[in-house]
């Protein structure tokens, strides 16, 4: 079906988003044979997704799992184009203020219920504008959902919007029943732990801390899809105990870095497994480093600027990551070269003497003990390599006189601790620009992003009038040559600030079982649904 979109309005903008970095490991094998249907996939999805829901909470285990229950308005295909997906066309309009939708027809939720352009408008205006963490920045300019019958949307728009289409894919702009959601406490409903959504797949079973099921919907509207019978996503806290269950065949499929970093090399090496850096483009993921600017001694942007300084970016790849990275320049990984800069962009380089020298400048030297002053570090807890991470900054920050306690949480006690008590110092962790950084990015930046309670949001409390109003002008802008200008002023106003300090771009990985065929390319495969795979038993 036709789709029509001004170029100046979307194409422009995402015809030049680039693709992945060149694999550093053999990529995807799509088989040509005739895929095969029947038979169970064992996956491994860990951390274990507190929720089955991207609505309010966007980490990568909830996606892995809730894209294959869930759809949303469009896919991309592996040029990172937009194709269709719930909505088979849509029309922008001459100024840019209009964006009409065409849905597809006879869509039943997994509950029998009918997919109607209500569900849409309810997703778009009570849960991406106010709870998703992302959705709040990205889907401002909707102010409001029109929808003239059961399959037409129409978003009205404050002002042209050329980041709205980079975010809705299944995991970025879920679409949930209204009929389930509607007059409920969002955040509490029970369908965020037994989801009832449009996709390939319908939610079977969740026994917590050991596995969740998923069973094909038989109803899809893609017709024949998915092939396999039955998603297991295993829950595997140990990750040598993961490595030997993809080795032994008792799981064939892990996304997101499932297997420690030392393993890789030998792991891609064996008969039966394979190792891609396919299908995370989308992401376009890096390690940070975040201050608390609540406490005073950070407030000084000399302390700010030391402990940047006082960290090895490329021994930190080599030692902590195993080489899959390369250091960050600034919040906009250079995969984006689209939006990414380094021309005028501060660096830290590594300068142990520089960074003593802007502490002792800072009015804070060594004491008898050689401890200047002590500040607690909160990490992301995905597996092994955040926690080493966290150890290689305390060790660095030792060196110069700080002294750093790592404080080990869940994830569900890290968000806690950062983004509703702001109970931290430092906070590190991985970051997701997206394929259009406006998603991404400001959130970390943006005092309108200042949002108590709310996970992967602006926990620095950074503020800066100046910051805000070139983040507002990106939002609005229409020109996308004038917009990536605008984008490198970004990067060179946060590496002033440097409320963060990005550390490494972070290059992702999939281990799957060679008997495992059609897993997507695409810039968000590793965060799509399964229905395209299928076993070659």
């Amino acid at each position: 079906m036709t789709i029509h979109v001004p170029r100046r309005l979307l194409l422009t903008s995402l015809a030049a988003l680039p693709l992945a970095w060149s694999l550093l490991l053999p990529s995807l094998s799509l088989a040509q044979a005739q895929p095969k249907r029947g038979g169970t996939l064992q996956a491994i999805v860990q951390p274990e997704p507190p929720v089955l829901t991207n609505a309010f909470n966007t980490s990568f285990p909830i996606g892995v799992v809730a894209t294959n229950v869930f759809d949303g308005l469009i896919t991309f295909d592996e040029q990172q184009r937009p194709q269709p997906s719930l909505a088979t066309s849509w029309v922008i309009s001459g100024d840019g203020k209009t964006v009409t939708f065409k849905l597809r027809q006879g869509v039943k939720w997994h509950d029998g219920e009918e997919f109607t352009s209500a569900d849409v408008q309810f997703s778009a205006l009570e849960i991406w504008k106010k709870i998703h963490p992302r959705g709040r920045n990205t889907f401002a300019a909707i102010q409001a959902v029109d929808t003239p019958d059961k399959y037409t949307v129409v978003f009205r728009l404050a002002h042209p919007s050329l980041v709205i289409f980079s975010s809705l894919n299944a995991n970025e702009g879920q679409i949930l029943p209204r009929h389930l959601y509607q007059g409920t406490d969002i955040l509490k409903n029970p369908y965020n732990l037994k989801p009832v959504g449009t996709g390939p797949f319908r939610f079977k079973e969740w026994q917590k801390g050991q596995y969740i099921v998923l069973e094909r919907n038989p109803d899809y509207w893609d017709a024949g899809k998915p092939y396999l019978d039955r998603l297991v996503f295993r829950v595997i806290p140990d990750a040598s105990s993961r490595a030997a269950a993809l080795e032994t065949g008792d799981a064939q499929y892990a996304p997101f870095d499932q297997v420690p970093l030392s393993d890789v090399k030998r792991i891609a090496a064996l008969p039966s497994l394979a190792v891609s850096l396919d299908g995370y483009a989308w992401q376009s993921a890096y390690v940070f480093l975040e201050f608390n600017l609540r406490n005073p001694i950070l407030q000084n942007l000399k302390v700010r600027q030391a402990i940047a300084h006082a960290i090895d970016k490329q021994a930190l790849i080599n030692t902590v990551w195993y080489g899959l990275g390369k250091p960050a320049t600034g919040p906009i990984p250079s995969s984006l070269k689209a939006f990414y800069t380094a021309d005028g962009v501060p660096q830290y380089n590594f300068d142990v003497a520089k960074a003593e020298k802007l502490l002792d400048e800072a009015g804070y030297p060594r004491k008898a003990n050689g401890v200047r002053f002590k500040l607690n570090q909160e990490y992301q807890n995905f597996h092994e390599a955040f926690k080493n991470n966290a150890e290689f900054i305390r060790q660095a920050l030792k060196r110069v006189g700080i002294e750093v306690e790592i404080r080990n949480r869940d994830i569900a006690g890290h968000l806690k601790a950062v983004y509703t008590e702001h109970d931290f110092d430092i906070n590190t962790g991985r970051w997701v620009p997206t394929l259009d950084p406006e998603v991404g990015s400001f959130r970390h930046y943006w005092s309108k992003s200042i949002a108590p309670g709310v996970a992967w949001t602006n926990a620095s409390n950074y503020s800066n009038p100046k910051f805000d109003q070139l983040i507002e002008s990106i939002r609005v802008e229409p020109n996308a040559k004038k917009r990536t200008e605008l984008f490198h002023q970004f990067q060179r106003l946060a590496e002033t600030d440097l409320p963060v300090i990005p550390l490494i771009e972070q290059a992702n990985f999939t281990v799957y079982n060679k008997a495992v065929h059609g897993l997507s390319k695409a810039p968000d495969g590793a965060l799509s649904s399964l229905k395209n795979v299928w076993l070659d038993r």
